[in-house]
């Protein structure tokens, strides 16, 4: 992207092509899943905050780069949304402004090859820092993070589960950062070319060494997705369409049916009649149910999201309720202040309540599972506990009905990859209204996706693993190896003004004048 200097001279211009630069990285998720892409598709903004004239506007580059990212990646929200999701993006890009600061520092100019070097190392952790921020649940949450787009590259997946997508997203950015240099600094290549041939042997060997998860044994799964109802009673509707669609797996041996979010639009305490008709679908599948509950309960105030398990005799009292809330979608975070949300989109009137803890269940047949609710699937953490609490399988039960048209529904199922790659641990994603999708223990696809055009159930030969991955054993390392990389930058950088400071010869003081302005001269 070599556009004219005068032309980017204006503020304004500057900004639209840095939130433009920001947005390519979207190609790279699904829909259009050009994994390849997200190797590159930073070069563009890499290059225009390098050029800046001034550390202040590439600042400004980075934040404006930042809120182009925020948009495109969720730009499926604008129909809920609608100018409000401007408002998020150009909050939530602000955490690109630093960023933007260091790749001036380090890229700007003829930089030297140990600038190089370090940006190598800084800038990748730099931007593990704005993902960190990012991730916070009530800051939207971790959808969007570069690494997440390497879903369905193997070799990938197995560094996911070494260090989880964090060191996918670092990998992402050290590479980007190389190219970058590659392309607009010649006489510093040959250490950007030893920084990827570096990455290139660092991941090879992690890729080699990095235990497998080792095959135990299969289970048969069942989802039954029955796709969009409206109308009036849309939740009576649904429930017999899913029973009707469940009655169908019966003598085909499956282990867990699985339901999508929102499938039970009532409490089932306070609807015995449905609790009778789950039970009496379980003994005709010879299986248990996962269903999920989005009503208000009877036995506390306020309406829960509730992963429901009901076997042959009906509820078999093991329940998740949904920790982490979708902001807007679920509750308006500082309701007293950004209650008016509800006026201009598609935002909760009500907040729902949140859980407390995550919960392992265990299933009729001996099966042990970890139940999380939409988005939930997104944060790595939450997967991470469930299986060091012993869950053998990861459940998401999911609805995106409110985005079938756009690319939420295959961003969506794609995040589950991820999760069973880090955790090896095969991976259920159940929707409601598409895309379903189930994963093996390395992150490899079982089965077809069942697509939001499909209203059907469908059973998968699920292969289990034991064993416990790097990442599980050890966490989120790769972040905090991140923040110790900044720390040191940040000590380099002080003691560096602190020895200026003190170099620097003493000010030059203005001789004294009489009353008559004449300089009074010493000793007389």
């Amino acid at each position: 992207m070599k556009l004219p200097g005068h032309w980017l001279a204006s503020p304004w211009r500057r900004s639209v092509v840095a939130a433009l630069a920001g947005a390519l990285p979207m190609l790279a998720f699904p829909a259009p899943a050009l994994w390849w892409f997200a190797y590159v598709a930073l070069v563009p903004w890499i290059l225009l905050v390098r050029s800046a004239p001034t550390g202040k506007r590439a600042a400004y580059d980075g934040w404006f780069g930042g809120l182009g990212f925020m948009v495109a990646v969720h730009h499926w929200l604008l129909p809920s949304l609608t100018v409000f999701i401007f408002v998020l993006a150009a909050l939530l890009g602000v955490l690109w402004a630093p960023w933007g600061l260091l790749v001036h520092r380090f890229l700007a100019g003829r930089p030297s090859a140990g600038r190089i070097a370090a940006g190598l190392v800084v800038l990748p952790s730099a931007w593990l820092m704005v993902e960190l921020v990012r991730s916070w649940q009530g800051l939207g949450g971790p959808w969007g993070m570069i690494g997440s787009s390497q879903w369905q590259v193997e070799p990938a997946l197995r560094l996911a589960s070494v260090g989880g997508v964090w060191l996918l997203s670092f990998l992402v950015v050290t590479v980007n950062v190389a190219v970058a240099v590659l392309v607009a600094v010649r006489a510093s290549r040959v250490p950007a070319v030893a920084g990827l041939v570096a990455t290139a042997a660092v991941t090879s060997a992690a890729w080699m060494w990095s235990p497998r998860p080792e095959a135990d044994g299969r289970v048969r799964i069942a989802v039954v997705q029955p796709g969009i109802v409206d109308g009036a009673d849309s939740a009576g509707k649904r429930f017999a369409l899913e029973e009707a669609l469940t009655r169908k797996l019966a003598g085909q041996d499956v282990d867990l049916v699985v339901w999508g979010e929102s499938s039970v639009g009532y409490d089932l305490a306070d609807r015995p009649d449905l609790a009778k008709r789950l039970a009496s679908l379980s003994r005709a599948t010879g299986t248990d149910i996962l269903v999920n509950v989005d009503a208000r309960r009877s036995d506390r105030p306020g309406i829960y999201k509730s992963s429901v398990l009901v076997g042959p005799d009906g509820p078999t009292g093991d329940r998740y309720d949904k920790m982490r809330l979708v902001p807007f979608g679920e509750y308006i975070p500082a309701r007293s202040l950004l209650g008016w949300a509800t006026s201009v989109g598609k935002a909760a009137g009500e907040d729902r309540k949140r859980g407390t803890e995550q919960v392992v269940m265990n299933v009729g047949h001996g099966l042990r599972i970890g139940p999380m609710v939409c988005f939930e699937s997104a944060f790595p953490d939450m997967s991470r506990h469930l299986a060091q609490d012993g869950a053998e399988l990861l459940v998401a039960q999911s609805s995106t009905s409110s985005f079938q048209h756009s690319w939420a529904p295959e961003q969506h199922a794609s995040i589950a990859a991820l999760r069973a790659a880090e955790t090896g641990r095969p991976m259920v994603h159940a929707t409601l209204t598409g895309v379903s999708a189930v994963y093996g223990p390395s992150g490899e696809r079982v089965g077809s996706w069942l697509g939001t055009d499909a209203s059907t159930s469908a059973v998968y030969d699920v292969p289990l693993a034991r064993g416990v991955t790097p990442y599980v054993r050890f966490g989120d390392w790769a972040v905090h190896a991140a923040v110790l990389v900044l720390v040191v930058l940040g000590a380099v950088e002080g003691l560096g003004l602190l020895r200026r400071r003190r170099s620097a010869p003493p000010p030059l003081v203005p001789p004294v004048r009489t009353a008559h302005e004449s300089p009074v001269r010493p000793g007389r």
